[in-house]
């Protein structure tokens, strides 16, 4: 009953309507974040435009991508450069304090023939480290 009612073209618009709202939506949700991640802009400024844009929202926008839009560019290229540098250093971190199974096997092969751990434990635990 319902889809006799809807024609081929009504399905079309509200489509395009339903599309034009969501990426309405991400450009708000993009331009607010743009504002209170710069660190170019003053609290009042942050204040000023967000005030702008919730006032008169489709102008507010508008204006805010013509005057600052390039800006929403470098902000995004510097959060992925802070991003990449802390992954790598976490990297960095981890892999300088997991001690490889070469050095693991070497200390092994030290205490066996320091006579700290016998045949049977030097077995045992060469196994557990070359399985891991």
């Amino acid at each position: 009953m319902v889809a006799a009612e809807w024609g081929t073209g009504q399905v079309l618009w509200s489509m395009l309507y339903f599309f034009l709202f969501f990426i309405w939506i991400w450009l708000l949700i993009t331009v607010f974040a743009d504002i209170f991640r710069s660190h170019d802009l003053s609290g009042w400024g942050k204040a000023l435009w967000s005030i702008g844009i919730i006032v008169l929202p489709y102008l507010g926008v508008f204006v805010y991508l013509i005057a600052r839009g390039h800006k929403i560019s470098e902000h995004a290229m510097a959060d992925a450069q802070r991003q990449d540098q802390a992954v790598r250093s976490y990297v960095q971190d981890v892999v300088a304090t997991t001690p490889t199974s070469v050095d693991q096997l070497t200390k092994l092969a030290t205490l066996h023939d320091q006579g700290v751990i016998d045949d049977a434990e030097f077995q045992r635990m060469k196994a557990k480290v070359t399985a891991a």
